[in-house]
């Protein structure tokens, strides 16, 4: 099979997704939201939802994460017809990067604008706390420096550009809002913004890896989203994603701190109902899309 066959397969898979979802649910949404570890609460706020297991759609990967329940939820959210990914696909948990991808590309022809990702990451800004919520400006993908990318290979055209622009790739607008909301909700004290590097995993970084990436620019580090991120920019979704920072990176050889899994979702059930209360408030103030 050559390069531009394996492509095309690609994309009649997400179209097959598409369809099915389409054929199974009334909803036509137009925002979706990914959960990251123990963020999957979120789903929960979804009125009349109608829900899928990944295993029962076509195509789909299967969720293999402790604290990634593993489902497609449909609904409404804030007034806004929605879909919401309760877990999501890693690099490290062997799929394609394709693969993993696969749902930005599916709730693109589903008819989605605007995605909204969330994720569990390790502090490198000193300033930073546990506990913290980030807003992501802007990202640093270490796999793509290796040409782990999900848009290589022939570009498909009925998605996107062959070169698309990633400057712009966390929607400005967006991120204003989130600051307009968070002041107005008492969160400011703990909001961030700043710079996401995505690592392969499963292991957590060494304590050199931590003091270069920070060195490099890099406030948080976690193991998802940028792959998302791209494929949703390549398709011409707009893109706002949200880091809580569940674990300070370990940067001292004399530290007895050790980053862990548990930790990670203790977190997330501590901070999930600000979480969720600051992207509902932010779903409810999107406006649709001006393709102008």
């Amino acid at each position: 099979m050559t390069p531009s066959e394996s492509y095309l397969i690609i994309y009649e898979e997400c179209k097959t997704t598409a369809d099915w979802l389409l054929s199974n649910t009334q909803v036509r949404p137009t925002v979706g939201i990914v959960c990251g570890s123990g963020l999957g609460g979120l789903a929960e706020m979804i009125k009349d939802p109608q829900i899928f297991k990944y295993s029962d759609i076509p195509n789909f990967p299967r969720s293999t994460v402790h604290g990634h329940a593993g489902r497609l939820v449909f609904g409404t959210l804030k007034g806004k017809p929605c879909v919401c990914m309760q877990g999501r696909f890693h690099l490290y948990e062997g799929y394609p990067i394709q693969k993993i991808t696969l749902p930005m590309r599916v709730f693109k022809l589903m008819g989605v604008e605007t995605m909204i990702m969330t994720n569990a990451a390790g502090g490198l800004n000193q300033d930073y706390k546990v506990g913290d919520i980030m807003i992501i400006k802007d990202h640093i993908n270490m796999p793509g420096f290796s040409g782990v990318n999900p848009l290589s290979g022939p570009n498909d055209d009925r998605f996107g550009l062959r070169f698309p622009c990633m400057s712009d790739a966390y929607d400005r607008k967006l991120r204003k809002l989130a600051h307009d909301v968070a002041a107005e909700l008492g969160y400011s004290d703990f909001l961030r913004e700043g710079v996401y590097c995505v690592l392969g995993g499963p292991s957590f970084e060494t304590i050199a890896e931590c003091r270069m990436l920070h060195r490099i620019g890099a406030d948080a580090v976690g193991m998802s989203t940028v792959h998302e991120v791209i494929v949703a920019r390549h398709a011409g979704m707009r893109c706002f994603a949200l880091s809580l920072i569940s674990n300070r990176a370990v940067m001292d050889y004399d530290s007895e701190e050790k980053a862990n899994h548990e930790e990670v979702l203790e977190t997330g059930k501590l901070r999930a109902e600000q979480m969720e209360k600051l992207v509902s408030t932010i779903v409810a103030q999107l406006e649709h899309n001006a393709h102008n």
